[in-house]
């Protein structure tokens, strides 16, 4: 076994013999990754390829990168000067190593130069998705931005000072494990987001994220299954993980979840790694038909008829 495997709750390791029972299910598997990204864009493309390419092997067709898989700068102005466009180097790489793979990616935290770039110095937070051709398939830019001051727990940060916040929601994507609806990190604290993406078909939930140790100590594990048995769907959220520079530090614990609240795997607050998780839809289809939640959701004005009053 490789040293990127992560636990199964229960305290199960995974085996080789699980993973090539995974490998050869008529399932589709998909691999969730935790990884430890710092301001060197070139060694964070390579532990992120080595996680791809162990993915792949081990019979993943959809692999999940956290928000900042490209890096995590260590001032406004080196994470402005390392952004690129959609069209630069860096998502090159990907989209050809998707090619060469054959494995869907979910990018989950692109630093994107904005479309005044050279007037602004402005980014989005883009999350990409790239299928097994090579080709980006969609871009959904983060819509909530985090800006927050926690003294007592030496959380500081103001996204919205470098980053435009995304105008729309992306439509769920088709992709081999199923339709996938988009957010990123602190999208996850905004419900409405979630049931919207399931109200358009979402089946699984990505929340690529780069949380803080002391938010995600708190919030990330109820956040995400709250997510999952209120859309009744998978939620898959790759984390970054450890010290990324000498300000700055991640949660990890890279989670699956099933559609009825159930972590399937957990990466863990030590180091990068992945997990592999089966994306049985069925589990989806006889949860919500099981408790038909939707059909009994009442119509938008009955929801904001307090605002009438």
């Amino acid at each position: 076994p490789s040293n990127n495997q992560c636990t199964l709750r229960g305290g199960q390791k995974q085996t080789g013999a699980r993973t090539s029972r995974m490998s050869t299910s008529a399932v589709p598997v998909a691999a969730v990754c935790q990884v430890t990204a710092t301001p060197d864009k070139e060694a964070n493309f390579s532990a992120c390829k080595h996680l791809l390419e162990e993915a792949r092997q081990r019979g993943a067709c959809m692999v999940f990168l956290p928000e900042g898989f490209d890096y995590i700068g260590a001032s406004r102005e080196e994470t402005l000067s390392l952004s690129e466009t959609l069209g630069g180097d860096m998502m090159s790489r990907y989209t050809q190593l998707a090619r060469k793979l054959e494995v869907w990616l979910s990018l989950g935290g692109f630093h994107e130069r904005g479309p005044d770039w050279e007037n602004d110095r402005r980014i989005y937070n883009s999350h990409v998705i790239i299928n097994n051709k090579g080709d980006i398939v969609s871009v959904y830019r983060k819509s909530h931005l985090f800006d927050v001051e926690l003294p007592e727990k030496g959380v500081s940060l103001k996204e919205s000072a470098f980053t435009i916040p995304g105008a729309s929601l992306a439509p769920p994507v088709h992709t081999p494990i199923g339709k996938v609806g988009l957010g990123i990190c602190y999208d996850l604290r905004f419900p409405e987001l979630s049931l919207a993406l399931q109200r358009h078909g979402a089946e699984i939930l990505t929340y690529p994220s780069a949380f803080t140790v002391a938010t995600g100590a708190a919030h990330w594990e109820v956040l995400l299954r709250a997510r999952a048995i209120e859309t009744q769907s998978f939620v898959l959220a790759a984390a970054q993980v450890g010290r990324h520079h000498e300000k700055r530090t991640s949660y990890g614990h890279a989670l699956a979840v099933d559609p009825w609240g159930d972590v399937l795997g957990d990466c863990g607050g030590e180091k990068p790694g992945m997990v592999l998780v089966e994306v049985d839809l069925e589990k989806v289809n006889r949860t919500r038909r099981n408790m038909p939640v939707q059909q009994h959701r009442r119509d938008d004005a009955f929801y904001t008829s307090l605002s009438q009053i």
